[in-house]
């Protein structure tokens, strides 16, 4: 038997679960365009443990939503799950952020592209098959109208991307889930699960997520 706590925090999406041998137990979460993350994220991982009837001593691993997202967002989470680790002596697992969210369409056939908006027309996006095998990388890729023209099968959009999106991405092939707009830790809890039994961790201390582009920050202008 094995409980791990699941932490997601890439996108404006606050959310964490408890997970028992991959199934969530609870999940709770919050997406404001505020990104409360820093007040609510400690919040969440008490009341998960509590309202699960485990002890924090009982957790077997911590899972933390890896990137790419919000470098802020990120932060934070990574932050909070190194200092569980730590504390607990378990292990820390990493999860891609993209697949969490593709995770989420329930599609037997076509690929899943997940994409998080990363400003202007770029996006941050991976290809999955409907089965969740990886078929093509993480991107930072501007979208235009010939983005994944090369494909022919039903491709099936995920993430916060659509209202800018779908006026580009117009061929018949192309479906957008407009429901699915946000990973959640709910999703990671099977991800998680597979990856603590094959002992696919990482290094506590070294453990850096994964940006994809440089954090940029922007001056307030002059008045």
């Amino acid at each position: 038997m094995s409980f791990i706590l699941n932490i997601e925090t890439a996108t404006k999406n606050c959310s964490v679960s408890i997970a028992k041998d991959g199934q969530t137990i609870l999940c709770k979460e919050i997406a404001e365009e505020g990104y409360s993350h820093a007040e609510k994220l400690h919040v969440f991982i008490e009341e998960v443990i509590a309202e699960s009837g485990i002890l924090v001593k009982d957790l077997n691993a911590i899972a933390v939503s890896q990137g790419p997202g919000s470098y802020t967002g990120l932060r934070i989470g990574v932050s909070a799950a190194k200092g569980l680790c730590y504390a607990l002596n378990i292990p820390l697992i990493a999860v891609d952020t993209l697949k969490t969210l593709a995770s989420k369409a329930n599609v037997s056939e076509g690929k899943i592209i997940p994409m998080l908006d990363a400003r202007r027309m770029e996006v941050y996006s991976e290809i999955f098959t409907a089965g969740l095998e990886m078929e093509r990388e993480i991107q930072a890729e501007i979208i235009d109208e010939n983005s994944f023209s090369e494909y022919k099968e039903t491709l099936y959009f995920v993430g916060d991307c659509a209202e800018k999106c779908k006026p580009v991405l117009t061929k018949e092939n192309f479906v957008f889930l407009e429901e699915i707009k946000y990973p959640s830790a709910n999703e990671m809890s099977k991800i998680s699960y597979d990856k603590y039994q094959k002992s696919d961790t990482v290094d506590v201390a070294y453990f850096e997520p994964y940006y994809l582009k440089d954090f940029m920050m922007t001056l307030p202008k002059k008045q």
